[in-house]
């Protein structure tokens, strides 16, 4: 990594996409910026480096074990709270936030319980590990048996929320206390997996609800740089769903629809660099490319911004995204349409949901 006059070197924990878009956007600011894999060989860490994460959670390896000890490893005992759903789902009861009613589970003898005092249908999740819609099951009175005997004590259950539609926030903290918050994102999941996120300018209803929330988590927990929170949207009130300490996928539309990307953000924030209030430049569409296939002629998209990880395609697996930002939303959409022609048919639903956003 070739080293700044000016800054010292931010060393990422996890080297897949998010830290290379994190080394992307250092790299004007003269931030030198190295994701590192969890296995890659222990060297000597500078006294003056910085050290963050793109996953909330790793193996215990050598060169974890000396990353994680280093006095510069801002948020260290954040990661590890909010990586399990058991501490993450405390922490909001303990500020008196809304998130769906829920209870550890920790033997088959608690179903009756369960159901009497969350609910009829429930969602259970694995405590830590799950992400992009594993690890979870809807659970009946009639289906309990999908909860095999290994998995008590490493979940919790919590009600079956029937949204209207989810919301997420990505926001920052810097050390002084002040705070920078982008618009809230509309997303769209299938299968688990974020696809599609939207974002028009602020709903200050919503707005200033998941400002409060996220605001008041991130001073608890003395948190620096970005943080998001993902939300259900139940009439004009927000539950929260989950959080993550770190830049997030909903996030990836600030690379060419704001003045400042959130992963520029979470640097400036890290080093504590001067930094004007967020201001959005134009609405904007994120897709994210969910075993896709390479496809060039998505270059010829006009307003169109490729982001592509260089990782090899398997079912699931996010390999890329693309964002889409005009000051027009009529421009939007018709460049919404072309994309549409450019992207296998089980995108299709959700180029209309998009759509439908923006009209």
């Amino acid at each position: 990594m070739q080293k700044s006059a000016i800054y010292p070197p931010v060393y990422v924990l996890g080297d897949g996409q998010l830290g290379r878009m994190l080394r992307y956007a250092g790299a004007p600011l003269d931030i030198g910026v190295q994701p590192l894999a969890f296995d890659a060989p222990v060297f000597e860490i500078e006294h003056h480096a910085v050290i963050t994460a793109e996953i909330e959670r790793w193996p215990a390896t050598e060169l974890t074990t000396a990353l994680s000890s280093h006095a510069n490893f801002i948020n260290k005992n954040v990661f590890g709270l909010l990586a399990d759903r058991h501490s993450q789902k405390s922490l909001l009861d303990e500020l008196n936030l809304p998130t769906s009613p829920w209870q550890r589970l920790d033997s088959g003898k608690q179903w009756t319980t369960v159901f009497n005092q969350i609910g009829e249908k429930v969602v259970v999740k694995r405590r830590t590990g799950g992400y992009d819609g594993r690890g979870q099951w809807i659970v009946t009175a009639d289906n309990t048996d999908v909860i095999s005997d290994e998995l008590f004590n490493e979940v919790i259950a919590e009600a079956f929320i029937p949204f209207d539609y989810e919301i997420s926030l990505v926001a920052a903290r810097f050390a002084d206390g002040s705070t920078r918050f982008y618009p809230v994102t509309h997303n769209l999941q299938q299968n688990g997996i974020l696809r599609y996120s939207v974002q028009l300018g602020a709903d200050r209803t919503l707005q200033t609800q998941a400002e409060s929330m996220l605001g008041a988590i991130m001073h608890k927990l003395d948190y620096v740089g970005v943080m998001a929170m993902e939300c259900f949207v139940v009439g004009d009130k927000l539950l929260i769903n989950e959080l993550a300490p770190r830049v997030h996928n909903s996030g990836h539309w600030t690379q060419s629809g704001c003045s400042i990307s959130q992963f520029e953000l979470h640097l400036r924030a890290l080093l504590n660099l001067p930094t004007p209030h967020l201001q959005t430049v134009m609405p904007s569409v994120m897709v994210n490319l969910i075993g896709t296939e390479h496809n060039p002629q998505w270059l010829n998209l006009p307003f169109g911004q490729l982001h592509w990880y260089g990782k090899e395609v398997r079912s699931g697996r996010k390999v890329g995204h693309i964002n889409l930002s005009h000051p027009d939303k009529n421009v939007l959409i018709e460049n919404l349409r072309r994309l549409e022609k450019l992207l296998p048919e089980d995108y299709h639903s959700g180029v209309e949901w998009a759509i439908g956003k923006l009209s």
